[in-house]
Formats: structure tokens, C-alpha cells, sequence
């Protein structure tokens, strides 16, 4: 993943810098007024908020080292969706807290701000139910595999489902059965068959499958197909 560092102050450029020989391969913007001759920063002479538009339309993810109600204001035009919009990382001036803004689970934003947090010594800041609540998080299940959801119109109910402990089926015929790590939380439950699940009184249901489903889908299903199939 490219990351743009954006630092508008002297202390947050040590944090950049901090953060570039961390994790290697940042690009790092400065104003220029703030130019102290170190050639790995890229001294911007426009606004910060021109630069934060061009990083944000670059794509990747993007770390501001300034206030977080500026970074809202600033990156606001420029929100589209939360399939496309990159992971946006918010850090302290003194690098205390390192706060997931957007994307958190597409994006990688929560993923990236706890590595920074832990190579800073910082706080990760994560807001995403499902992650604080160690829950299963539907937008992302087989992502890291290359599975895809077929139909993504059911996934925000299936999530709030699943953050708020309702009653959530999964039934797999395809694909990897490690994609979740450790037991499965107490209200997901496995099913043997698509006529089990059907039958199972599930609020929610996860199904990974290679084959042809038909219409009559339980409501409420969200359907990932793997990578390797072509359906």
C-alpha cells in the first residue's frame, strides 16, 4: 500500500520522518515554508488543502499529522464511497494517538493505524464496531483470500446483525475454511447444508459458495464467492 504522509508543522515533519524510515516508501509533503533542506520531503508550495486533494485522488492511504476536525473539513469534498475512498490515518502532534478516519476496513485504515501505533509507541485509535468488539467484520470476510462478495446490498444489515449479537448462519461448500481465525463468536453458528440454514431461525447469513444459488435465498444473505471459481 503507498502512503502519503502530510505533516504542516515542524514537529509533525519529525514524525513523518519518523514514520518514512518505519515504514519505508512514504512520501512525505511539508509546506515550504517549513523547508529545512532535507531532501526526502516533497515541500508543497500550494494549500494543504490542494495537496490533500491530490493525495486523496492519487489513491492509497493517507496519513495527516495535524488536527482531526482539519482533516475532516479538508478531506469532505472529496468523499465518494466506501468502496473507492482510500484509508485516511490522523496523528497527533505528538504523536500520542494514531486515529482511523476512513476506511477503516476496505481501506486497511485500521490495519495501518495500529502498525503505526506500534512502531511509535502510540495509541491506536479504532472505532469500527466490529473490530472493538471482536466480532466477525461481514464487509471483509475472504478479502485477504481474493474472495468477493456477489451481491453487496445485504452487507450493512448482515453488519449491524453481527455487531449486535443477533443470530448469524454460515454455511461453506467452497473456498478456504480458515478465514476466520479462532472460534467462531457466540452468535455464528456453522450449517451442514443450505437447507440447515434455511431452517435455522438465523436473523443473518454468511454463505460461501461455488455454485449456482438460484432465488430463493434466505433473506438477508450475504454471498462470497472464491477467488479461484469462476461463476
Amino acid at each position: 500500500m503507498e502512503i502519503s504522509v502530510i505533516a504542516i508543522t515542524r514537529n509533525g515533519v519529525k514524525i513523518a520522518g519518523r514514520l518514512r524510515r518505519e515504514l519505508g516508501g512514504c512520501r512525505v509533503y511539508a509546506p515550504a515554508k517549513l523547508d529545512d533542506g532535507d531532501g526526502d520531503v516533497e515541500w508543497f508550495r500550494e494549500s494543504t488543502a490542494a495537496r490533500i486533494g491530490g493525495a486523496f485522488r492519487e489513491g492509497g492511504a493517507l496519513v495527516c499529522i495535524f488536527s482531526l476536525g482539519a482533516v475532516i473539513r479538508l478531506i469532505a469534498p472529496h468523499l465518494k464511497s466506501k468502496k473507492t475512498d482510500p484509508a485516511v490515518i490522523v496523528i497527533d502532534d505528538r504523536a500520542s494517538f494514531v486515529i482511523s478516519v476512513l476506511s477503516g476496513h476496505l481501506g486497511g485504515a485500521n490495519r495501518l493505524a495500529e502498525e503505526i501505533a506500534g512502531r511509535l509507541g502510540a495509541t491506536a485509535v479504532v472505532t469500527t464496531a466490529a473490530d472493538v468488539n471482536h466480532t466477525i467484520p461481514v464487509d471483509m470476510v475472504g478479502r485477504d483470500l481474493g474472495w468477493r462478495i456477489e451481491d453487496d446490498s445485504a452487507v450493512t444489515r448482515v453488519s449491524a446483525m453481527m455487531v449486535n449479537g443477533e443470530r448469524i448462519g454460515v454455511f461453506q461448500d467452497a473456498g478456504r475454511r480458515d478465514w476466520w481465525s479462532g472460534p467462531l463468536p457466540g452468535n455464528v453458528t456453522r450449517y451442514g447444508s443450505m437447507g440447515e440454514l434455511a431452517e435455522s431461525g438465523s436473523r443473518g447469513h454468511l454463505i460461501i459458495s461455488d455454485r449456482e444459488l438460484g432465488p430463493d435465498l434466505p433473506d438477508n444473505s450475504v454471498v462470497y464467492r472464491p477467488k479461484s471459481l469462476v461463476v
